[in-house]
């Protein structure tokens, strides 16, 4: 793909992936993961960084592991999740700019489960959109972009005319699929993706305008390079 920078340009809404975007939890995911790992003779070292981003369920049938049901695997790990909120944080400026956002304007798409994104929302303490598409509502997940051309579908906008922010590869790829611009958050990440796309550390390398027909347009506070 070719550099992309999402400056000088106007959208009609911003799509937010969660875990790694908005907030992180990587502490919280990363023990119960690790965890239920070992339970299971997995190497949690090698086998960590295949999880983000992608459905429970989806990382558990990939490993196609004898005798293991990935649906009960999956809801073990979500009650896992669902009692380890420690650590999870916001990412440096999340607060902030998703507050100055109309509510109509944007969304959380995450992979996952409604009842622990919101968990996780608040825990970080930041503002809960009135729309979040969750591993219930699609039948493929990322990097499928089914989930984005929901979350736009739902605020009534064309994915196309949609920027979505991303961490992980698989969210890159969903995002790129459903017609979207891409921005690429990398706070959490210490080699950052390979990506054409803009990627910030922080919500504080953007200013954000809301023109006058309520579309969505941004400018860089410091100078950031794209590609």
């Amino acid at each position: 793909m070719t550099s992309f920078s999402p400056f000088g340009k106007s959208f009609d809404a911003f799509l937010f992936d969660m875990d790694g975007t908005i907030l992180s939890s990587i502490e919280a995911t990363e023990r119960v993961w690790s965890e239920w790992a070992i339970r299971h003779g997995i190497d949690p070292v090698t086998f960590l960084p295949t999880i983000h981003g992608v459905r429970a369920v989806e990382t558990v049938r990939r490993l196609a592991l004898p005798g293991v049901d990935p649906i009960r695997e999956a809801e073990i790990l979500f009650q896992a999740e669902m009692a380890d909120l420690d650590g999870i944080a916001p990412i440096d400026g999340a607060y902030d700019f998703l507050s100055s956002l109309p509510q109509d304007r944007w969304a959380i798409v995450t992979s996952a489960p409604l009842e622990l994104a919101t968990r996780r929302v608040a825990a970080a303490g930041l503002p809960m959109p009135k729309t979040i598409v969750s591993a219930e509502d699609v039948e493929r997940g990322k990097p499928s972009p089914e989930c984005f051309q929901l979350g736009a579908k739902r605020l009534g906008f064309d994915p196309h005319n949609c920027l979505v922010f991303e961490d992980a590869p698989a969210g890159i790829v969903a995002g790129e699929t459903a017609g979207a611009s891409v921005v690429v958050v990398t706070a959490t990440h210490p080699h950052s993706p390979k990506t054409s796309h803009l990627s910030i550390e922080s919500y504080r390398s953007l200013q954000l305008d809301i023109l006058d027909d309520g579309r969505l347009a941004l400018e860089p506070t410091t100078p950031i390079p794209v590609g």
